[in-house]
């Protein structure tokens, strides 16, 4: 037999160090192309905002606040781009359309409940409008072209959809799919379900706030943090630096 060559410690700690590199050299490859393709549809800049016959009829705004409430697949990266958004007071990760009894993560990740992973959007309407919340959810929030998945994460739980309060919020919505699809701007067409608002079920703690306090996560850098660099760069007149966040410990959960 024949006596195998020493190895010494330094050796063999260069081997590691070595197969460590090569693997983080992997890992950010794969990230530079999750960057490039896989965090939002091939748009090089913003889509074009709702025209004058979306906004045509539209009742004179009274509320000191609103409510709109988006689904554009996992609630980390939405939740992080309203809570950048000026105008906004509260952005909450929950779920809607499915039975209160079922609005939990591990049930709605089934994709059996009927829920949609949500955010639920209090903002305040003499800052920004409905419209224009419209204009930053289907420009730099989500792909609207993608059925029952959004990126990586796939199931109606993932679904693009927004859940209308009151006639005015369904005819901007409607009428603004309409638009865009008319204009030919995006890569498919949009597949985003348009319902009745029924309920909205806060997420757990552990959800609210994720982007902010997780920013170093591969989910977060591959998927999110273009998200709101996108944001930034192509609707800078809505960003905001500073995030308004939830305060996880005092939400009123299902």
């Amino acid at each position: 037999m024949t006596k195998p060559l020493p190895a010494p410690e330094p050796k063999s700690n260069l081997l590691i160090e070595i197969g460590a590199l090569l693997l983080a050299a992997a890992v950010a490859t794969v990230m530079v192309l999750h960057l490039r393709a896989g965090s939002g549809p091939a748009l090089s800049g913003p889509l074009p905002p709702p025209g004058a016959e979306v906004l045509a009829g539209l009742p004179p705004v009274t509320l000191q606040t609103d409510t709109a409430v988006f689904a554009g697949g996992c609630f980390w990266g939405v939740q992080a781009v309203f809570q950048h958004t000026r105008g906004v007071l509260e952005a909450v990760a929950g779920y809607a359309g499915g039975e209160a009894g079922h609005a939990n993560y591990q049930m709605v990740s089934s994709g059996a409940t009927r829920h949609a992973e949500v955010v639920s959007i209090r903002f305040d309407p003499r800052q920004i409008s409905y419209a224009e919340l419209l204009h930053i959810f289907f420009s730099v929030a989500h792909d609207p072209t993608q059925l029952d998945r959004q990126h990586p994460d796939v199931g109606p739980q993932y679904r693009s959809a927004a859940f209308y309060k009151g006639a005015a919020q369904q005819q901007q919505l409607e009428r603004y799919i309409t638009q865009l699809d008319a204009a030919g701007v995006l890569p498919g067409k949009i597949v985003t379900q348009v319902s009745p608002f029924t309920a909205f079920y806060a997420a757990e703690a552990e959800h609210q706030n994720y982007f902010e306090r997780n920013p170093a996560a591969p989910y977060i850098v591959a998927y999110d943090q273009p998200r709101l660099a996108r944001f930034k760069a192509w609707l800078p007149d809505f960003y905001r630096e500073q995030a308004v966040l939830v305060d996880a410990a005092n939400l009123k959960m299902n």
